[in-house]
């Protein structure tokens, strides 16, 4: 059920925005048992597979038998509190809380984690999760449920702005003729804006099956407010959305080709050939500059992140050097990965097929607060071989940890178990990236320009906001003067606070596992 071979992992997690309501599982009690004991922590493995519910037949991923026996819930709850202590990168930190008094996984689960913040305050852990196990292997498979549209939050709380960044083409959203920078205002005639139902906004927006219709209502950028009926099903990914080369004359009245490239998802095998057809297009039309736009990415595997800097950065910047080292717990071993330059065999790119590179010194990366995990990875793999990371936007998610998923009767949960630093040691950016004009308390600043995101123009338009000011940049090193189109202001994740939307710890997962090479 893993991919579970040898030396190189990955780092994924995935990115949709949710409104954060109240909900639990505490159905199905389990036996008292008295076989807690505070600060003794039996083996993981003696609980493994022991389930309330065990599952029948074979996993639709591999076609392989599931590993369930029959259990009881408090075998779960045990297997949770010893796998956590093994596991957890602070699990010093963690209460030791007995299971038998609980009669919810999810709820216990959302307890074994540290309380500690950030030098800005915020929770250090913001990203303990769990998805079903069958929902996992899908969306690594790049398809999940839903009407093909991405949204972003420029206001989580009452007055809510809910808005569309991209729709995928071909799906029921491209088909309604929604677009970029449509707001949403109701579903099914229920106020989005200033309504409390956020369990039925989660429903609606984040469909958990095909063939789920909701009404949804829309004001378009110029006013016009309509309603769509749309119907879920299951949507392909699509992990490179856009590519255009730019000509543009510098200085010395030589030519030269900019690349644009808009990279919405790690999480899916088929973001590595995507980006080789990427990268093959841009040679042949000799890119000199790259603007990577990573502003809705919230990350992946890492072995795609390690192929994208070596495709940037070429054989002689990367050559004998680290990507990533995955720091463990003193439980754990630590893990090197190496910049990728061919195939993992695990899309229709062989491992005997060589990378594409551009040899770049320098890219542009447009980025937001959806800019998480293993985008944040490419941004630090990059600057740890001296390549030059511009920035372009708001402050990205702040992330760099990340966990192996682990699956345990039909659900996958994920508990921090690595911080990710880069060649030269630095890990040190759990608040984030920001471009040195910003005014943030956090030690990760690049050289850039903070800009909005602009809902007025199409993703790869030369006077888009942020697209323009990456332009500007390369041309005279300055930024604009006004800080064109949405920042977003209210930006929060769990608790924080009645009917507030926020991007939840469930969506930013970050996992290594291993394959073969």
């Amino acid at each position: 059920m893993f991919f579970c071979r040898t030396n190189q992992y990955f780092l994924i997690f995935f990115a949709n925005i949710l409104l954060w309501g109240c909900g639990g599982d505490d159905n199905n009690p389990s036996p008292i048992s008295p076989s807690y004991q505070q600060g003794v922590f039996a083996p993981s493995s003696d609980f493994i597979n022991s389930c309330l519910n065990p599952r029948i037949g074979n996993a639709p991923w591999d076609n392989q038998p599931y590993p369930d026996k029959q259990g009881i819930l408090l075998d779960e709850l045990q297997w949770l509190r010893s796998m956590s202590h093994e596991r957890y990168l602070w699990y010093r930190e963690l209460p030791d809380v007995n299971p038998a008094l609980h009669q919810s996984t999810t709820t216990y689960f959302a307890l074994l984690k540290t309380t500690a913040t950030t030098n800005s305050g915020k929770d250090r852990d913001q990203f303990h999760f769990t998805l079903t196990t069958a929902d996992y292997f899908a969306r690594t498979a790049g398809v999940s449920s839903g009407y093909g549209m991405q949204y972003v939050l420029l206001s989580n709380r009452p007055p809510r702005d809910i808005r569309i960044a991209y729709v995928i083409p071909n799906t029921p959203a491209a088909q309604a003729g929604i677009r970029r920078g449509d707001k949403i205002t109701a579903i099914n005639g229920s106020d989005t804006v200033n309504g409390s139902n956020v369990d039925f906004f989660n429903a609606a927006l984040f469909p958990s099956a095909p063939n789920v219709s909701y009404q949804f209502t829309l004001q378009s950028k110029t006013g016009t407010v309509r309603t769509e009926t749309l119907t879920s099903r299951a949507i392909s990914t699509q992990p490179v959305l856009v590519t255009t080369t730019m000509r543009t004359i510098d200085s010395s009245n030589s030519s030269s080709t900019i690349g644009y490239l808009l990279f919405t998802t790690y999480g899916a095998h088929k973001a590595e050939a995507q980006l080789y057809t990427a990268f093959n297009q841009f040679m042949a039309e000799s890119v000199t500059d790259l603007v990577l736009d990573l502003r809705y990415n919230s990350g992946g595997f890492v072995y795609i992140a390690s192929q994208l800097a070596y495709m940037i950065a070429g054989t002689q910047r990367t050559n004998g050097k680290l990507f990533s080292r995955l720091r463990s717990n003193d439980k754990l071993p630590d893990q090197n990965v190496d910049f990728l330059s061919t195939g993992s065999g695990l899309s229709s790119i062989s491992r005997s097929t060589a990378l594409p590179s551009l040899n770049l010194s320098r890219v542009f990366i447009l980025t937001g607060s959806n800019t998480c995990s293993a985008s944040e990875e490419t941004i630090n793999g990059l600057l740890g071989i001296g390549v030059e990371v511009i920035q372009i936007g708001n402050t990205t998610c702040g992330k760099p940890f990340g966990f192996s998923a682990q699956h345990n009767c039909g659900t996958s949960y994920f508990t921090i178990d690595f911080v990710a630093e880069n060649n030269n040691g630095f890990s040190d950016y759990a608040d984030g990236f920001s471009p040195v004009n910003t005014i943030t308390r956090n030690n990760a600043h690049l050289p850039g320009c903070m800009m909005g995101d602009d809902f007025s123009r199409p993703l790869g338009d030369p006077q888009e906001a942020r697209l323009a000011a990456a332009l500007q940049y390369r041309h005279n090193r300055s930024c604009p003067t006004n800080i064109s189109g949405e920042l977003i202001v209210h930006h929060k994740r769990r608790g924080s606070g009645q009917g507030a939307l926020s991007l939840p710890a469930g969506q930013y997962g970050m996992l290594w596992e291993n394959y073969g090479r």
